[in-house]
């Protein structure tokens, strides 16, 4: 993707709002990030959370006891998995339409995507590029449960099924976004990985991370699109760059410090053409305080700490985009509007508008 998009610092948003209307969703989204938007999740409905967003069409899905699970030991799980795999290659091989598959948003759980897509084509002039979101295959399988309340990332046939699922509804989205003919982006959100190489991840290696989000990564570059990571706390960044995405997101109010500790694998980054995406605006209640100026000098800063890694300013700048530090479905309104206020404010700046 070297030489196919460059940003320039725009603005873009991370996936969810604090609102319980799609419609009003995207149009926050289109007057405050036109240039490149998104669609949204709601997390106020149950159906839009993160996990359970991305569960329908996975093989044995059941409710045990009031959770959602994916019982393996059900009679006819066997069964489930085959018809899984069979759909699976199915579209893979290009033989049956994708769009109608197990691995589509449905609209009655994906109704941001929908209503973002109307939206997108009433938008004069075309954006930048347009910007869909997936949940990370680790955060993913380390949530989602079998029967038993383990882990499905610990299922080989279980944690592939999921990895599968989620490679080719990244796919699907790219696919409808094409159309429009601008770059669609498709952001892997891994908040998980912020735990890597605690003890709660003791047994997930480095390997099978990479393994798992190069899989996701690659459906979303066979359609044509670009793939980013989004980490919002600390991770072992070395090991995401040595995956094949476009663009990191990570949190830069907050663990900019942390980030650059791992300075030959952002030199190593930035020399790929590869692009970063600095979460510089809170979503926490600290933005309540926040100002544009100190934000903007926050981010001269952290740049010039890259920069003395041996890239100049206009080339730095060329490969930035500017983001909140995460999604803002747990916050106020109130405090959501003025994220937004704040990343299109400190793009402008950055972008010398």
């Amino acid at each position: 993707m070297g030489d196919t998009f460059r940003p320039r610092g725009l603005p873009v948003l991370i996936g969810s709002l604090p609102l319980a209307d799609h419609e009003e969703a995207a149009r926050l989204v289109f007057q405050y990030t036109p240039e490149i938007p998104l669609w949204v999740q709601l997390p106020v409905y149950p159906e839009e959370g993160m996990v359970a967003q991305f569960m329908p069409g996975l093989p044995g899905l059941a409710t045990l006891d009031g959770r959602t699970c994916i019982d393996a030991s059900a009679d006819d799980f066997s069964t489930a998995l085959a018809d899984f795999y069979e759909a699976y290659l199915a579209v893979a091989e290009g033989g049956a339409d994708l769009d109608a598959s197990r691995f589509a948003l449905a609209p009655e759980i994906g109704r941001g995507f929908f209503v973002f897509l109307e939206h997108v084509a009433a938008l004069k002039p075309p954006p930048a590029a347009l910007k869909g979101q997936v949940t990370g295959p680790i955060t993913f399988t380390t949530a989602v449960k079998d029967q038993a309340g383990r882990a499905i990332f610990y299922d080989d046939a279980l944690r592939d099924a999921a990895i599968k699922r989620l490679a080719e509804n990244a796919r699907w989205q790219v696919r409808k976004m094409s159309p429009f003919g601008v770059p669609v982006i498709i952001f892997i959100d891994e908040p998980a990985l912020a735990g890597f190489g605690s003890s709660e991840f003791i047994s997930i290696s480095r390997a099978d991370v990479i393994a798992a989000i190069d899989e996701v990564v690659d459906a979303v570059h066979a359609e044509g699109g670009l793939a980013g990571i989004h980490v919002c706390a600390n991770t072992e960044w070395d090991m995401i760059v040595d995956t094949a995405v476009d663009i990191v997101n990570f949190d830069a109010y907050s663990y900019f410090d942390r980030f650059i500790l791992y300075d030959q694998a952002v030199r190593r980054f930035i020399a790929d053409g590869r692009i970063i995406a600095w979460g510089i605006v809170p979503t926490s209640d600290a933005v309540a305080a926040e100002t544009e100026e100190n934000l903007v000098s926050k981010w001269e800063a952290q740049a010039a700490q890259v920069e003395a890694l041996g890239f100049d300013r206009e080339r730095i700048l060329s490969q930035t985009l500017i983001t909140p530090s995460c999604g803002t479905g747990s916050l106020s309104r109130e405090h959501a509007v003025r994220v937004l206020e704040l990343t299109r404010a400190v793009s402008q700046r950055v972008r010398g508008d």
